[in-house]
């Protein structure tokens, strides 16, 4: 197998390799200097700007993941692209770096490997990704949930 293709599982799932190929604590599950550099660009003097925003993005985490579940297993790979860039940015935004990593990863096997023409490759990448995202989203708002 060519290291261009995307590896697969027994199932015929992609593998994921971003979690295959590095040890699972990496990336940091929150960079806590992105969080100081949001709270000076709100200009948070103790208004709790930066926490409210800390408290939306774990507030709709939930949906968002969720959207980028049924957009993938039922194959909509516009859906799947614009609920991923949303994951992405917002987990950026907040410091979340290893579920912007995750992210990121299913964002490339998309853009690489999702062929419209295999109606089966959006639900495999389901497969390979959504159960590694959801416990890291899991972990993140927990550490999150101990900042704000």
């Amino acid at each position: 197998m060519s290291h261009h293709q995307t590896r697969q599982d027994e199932r015929g799932a992609p593998v994921n390799r971003a979690v295959a190929a590095r040890p699972a604590d990496a990336a940091r599950l929150v960079d806590r200097s992105v969080l100081d550099r949001l709270g000076k660009e709100l200009d948070d003097d103790g208004e709790g700007y930066t926490k409210t925003f800390v408290a939306n993005f774990i507030t709709c985490l939930p949906g968002r993941i969720e959207r980028l579940r049924l957009a993938l297993t039922i194959g909509d790979l516009e859906a799947a692209v614009d609920a991923v860039l949303s994951l992405k940015t917002s987990s950026q935004t907040v410091g979340a770096e290893r579920l912007a990593a995750l992210a990121m990863d299913l964002e490339a096997e998309m853009r690489g490997g999702a062929s419209r023409s295999d109606t089966m490759a959006l639900p495999k990448l389901a497969a390979a990704f959504l159960s590694p995202i959801a416990k890291c989203g899991s972990q993140t708002v927990h550490i999150l949930d101990q900042w704000t």
